[in-house]
């Protein structure tokens, strides 16, 4: 109503949400399954036991088995002040996962209950997700069934996969792609990428200053621009980047943009060249086509 937005209130839902929000996920879960497309609860998870009292206590429905659900959680979770949102997204995925839900769980090899690098595993699981669950018609809200002919297991907190399941606590994952990568991401943290990021647009000279748009890679992230001056690299932008996957703009321990936003531009102060290009850089060093400048 105070949007008005009236779809809103029929439109499906991918969630995705991170420590309380993880467990706002896995309660949103419970009540709204038929509104659910997807579901990835990272470092956190409503409780499924009420032995101590403790927290967001949840009965979970059948309805709520159908969900495409991962739980994902740092390995470094495991001991110390974050022991408990472990335990309960690893609870979370045995209790639905035992009663044959589709639900998976990913453990981050590298971080703690900071975000990582999983969105570089969340967004293909979504990407497929949402190709098969969503309606097929413009208007309709009704969510698509998932078929489970193209399912793959992963052996839970190892990186083995296969097209059948050899218990109940393997992971369930909706197709050969998405196991696999699954299986590099809970191996080393990191997924494969084999396709180059999208070229900068809008490239601009203004003298010695040089200025450009890009797009984001939503494989593997941008890590940096390369600046050619006639042919030549003359610089990296920025110099060094940060994070686990290098990033050109800065994550932050939520997986939101670090501020300040760092600017797409350069300044040539060791000369002045005739052509000026810009490249973009991904996360797995692969370059993109280079743009010249107007």
């Amino acid at each position: 109503k105070v949007t008005k937005h009236p779809e809103l209130d029929e439109v499906p839902w991918a969630l995705w949400g991170h420590s309380g929000g993880a467990t706002w996920t896995g309660t949103m879960m419970t009540l709204h399954p038929d509104r659910i497309a997807a579901a990835w609860l990272r470092s956190g998870a409503p409780r499924v036991d009420a032995k101590d009292g403790k927290g967001i206590i949840v009965s979970v429905p059948s309805a709520s088995l159908s969900v495409p659900t991962i739980c994902n959680a740092g390995i470094k979770e495991r001991e110390g002040s974050f022991a408990g949102s472990w335990k309960n997204n690893f609870a979370f995925f045995e209790a639905l996962r035992s009663r044959g839900g589709l639900i998976g769980f990913a453990a981050d090899p590298n971080s703690s209950h900071d975000c990582g690098t999983s969105r570089y595993l969340a967004i293909p699981w979504f990407d497929e997700l949402l190709a098969r669950r969503l309606p097929k018609n413009p208007g309709e809200a009704r969510l698509r069934p998932i078929s489970l002919k193209t399912s793959w297991y992963g052996a839970t907190l190892t990186d083995e996969i296969g097209p059948t399941a050899k218990n109940l606590n393997d992971s369930w994952l909706p197709s050969e792609g998405v196991a696999k990568v699954w299986s590099a991401y809970v191996k080393s943290g990191d997924v494969p990428d084999l396709t180059p990021p999208p070229a900068p647009t809008n490239v601009k000279r203004h003298g010695n200053l040089i200025t450009w748009d890009a797009t984001a890679d939503l494989e593997s992230g941008l890590s940096s621009f390369r600046i050619l001056r006639d042919g030549v690299a003359i610089a990296t932008v920025p110099e060094k980047a940060s994070g686990d996957r290098p990033v050109f703009q800065r994550r932050s321990y939520h997986d939101t943009p670090g501020f300040p936003l760092p600017e797409m531009k350069f300044t040539d102060r060791s000369g002045l060249g005739k052509v000026y290009e810009v490249a973009a850089v991904n996360g797995v060093g692969l370059i993109s086509r280079a743009v010249r400048a107007n």
